[in-house]
């Protein structure tokens, strides 16, 4: 192929297009293929939204479980009781803290999982 023929003008003009267009940040796309330019964003799932607000709320029971575990029943029950007397949100995060099944469910488990640690106040 010379610089003359016409063939070589029109694939340079191909090759430059194709290289300019690399600069630009395309890509080479066959048909039926997922190029660079098919890219596509997932749709939000309502069921996504659940499972991180359940594990939120299983992530605050533990949390619940561990305090009421390790600084005693009489110990929570008095601090939750302070927090009730309390003004602005203390009300309500007393009412968020206070022992329920779940909390003493969990409470018991690390019981037996860290016998050594029950009943120790640092706090």
């Amino acid at each position: 192929m010379s610089l003359a023929d016409p063939g070589f003008k029109n694939f340079a003009g191909r090759v430059r297009r194709i290289e300019k267009a690399h600069r630009k940040g395309y890509g080479f796309e066959a048909r039926g293929t997922l190029g660079r330019s098919a890219t596509w964003r997932r749709q939000r799932s309502f069921g996504k939204l659940v499972r991180s607000f359940l594990f939120m709320v299983l992530l605050g029971w533990v949390m619940k479980g561990a305090i009421f575990f390790y600084v005693g029943e009489s110990v929570y029950e008095e601090r939750v009781a302070g927090m009730a007397m309390g003004n602005n949100f203390d009300p309500i995060a007393a009412g968020i803290m206070t022992s329920d099944p779940v909390t003493r469910l969990i409470a018991a488990f690390l019981g037996e999982v860290f016998p050594q640690v029950h009943g120790q106040s640092g706090l």
